[in-house]
């Protein structure tokens, strides 16, 4: 299945929001389906578990109620948005696997650039060590086999600075919404909220960490990375 990918550049919050929803209203086009690679002017997004508490100080930032899963993120200039618009069910994996690829695309994406990112248990999104982000290490606190029915274990952020955010939506199949990988920002806004409802979580982009890119590379990267762990 083919699917269009269209680098937008910097585009309101809203109208690609309602972009995506009226996308996913309608019969795919024969166009098929499609990856939006933009970045946007600050914004604050809340999620459908979203606690407005965790929403500190927003200050002149406007504040988005969308229907996305998860709490509440930051969107802003040097940030690389990406929103595949697609049909799981023609593809033929679950939701579970879904964000399992939209994941393994910002790690591929790291590796290019000689950042390692890691999964954290519970809490989706990549992350990378705050003192050495080169490092091919396991984490002590990597995901762990645990038994059916046992609960999941609390995330452990310990040494880990957020790199990359997830949040996706289902709706008869079609998935919408997707991920932001910070590339080169002013990561100021995220201390005025909880990022993803973690108080105190440190948020990093390739630039804090001593990744020369621009978002152009990063952009087009990630783009071919999740064209083809997408592929059906």
């Amino acid at each position: 299945m083919s699917m269009d990918v269209r680098f937008l550049g910097r585009v309101a919050y809203a109208s690609t929001f309602q972009a995506m929803k009226d996308f996913v209203a309608q019969p795919l086009p024969s166009s098929g389906e499609q990856l939006l690679i933009c970045e946007h002017p600050p914004v604050f997004t809340l999620g459908l578990a979203g606690k407005p508490e965790h929403v500190l100080a927003p200050g002149g930032i406007p504040v988005v109620a969308t229907d996305r899963g998860g709490q509440v993120t930051y969107h802003g200039p040097g940030q690389v948005v990406a929103y595949p618009l697609i049909d799981l069910k023609s593809r033929g994996y679950f939701v579970k696997e879904y964000v399992h690829r939209l994941e393994e695309s910002v790690i591929r994406t790291l590796a290019r650039f000689g950042v390692t990112g890691h999964r954290v248990a519970g809490a989706p999104g990549i992350y990378v060590r705050l003192d050495d982000p080169f490092s091919h290490a396991m984490l002590p606190q990597r995901p762990q086999r645990r038994e059916p029915g046992s609960p999941a274990p609390a995330p452990d952020f310990t040494g880990l600075g957020k790199i990359a955010a997830l949040g996706i939506k289902v709706s008869n199949h079609r998935a919408y919404h997707g991920l932001a990988l910070n590339v080169a920002m002013d990561l100021s806004p995220y201390q005025r909220i909880n990022p993803c409802g973690y108080a105190g979580l440190p948020t990093v982009d390739l630039s804090t960490i001593g990744v020369s890119a621009t978002w152009d590379e990063a952009a087009h990267e990630l783009a071919a990375q999740l064209a083809r762990l997408l592929a059906a």
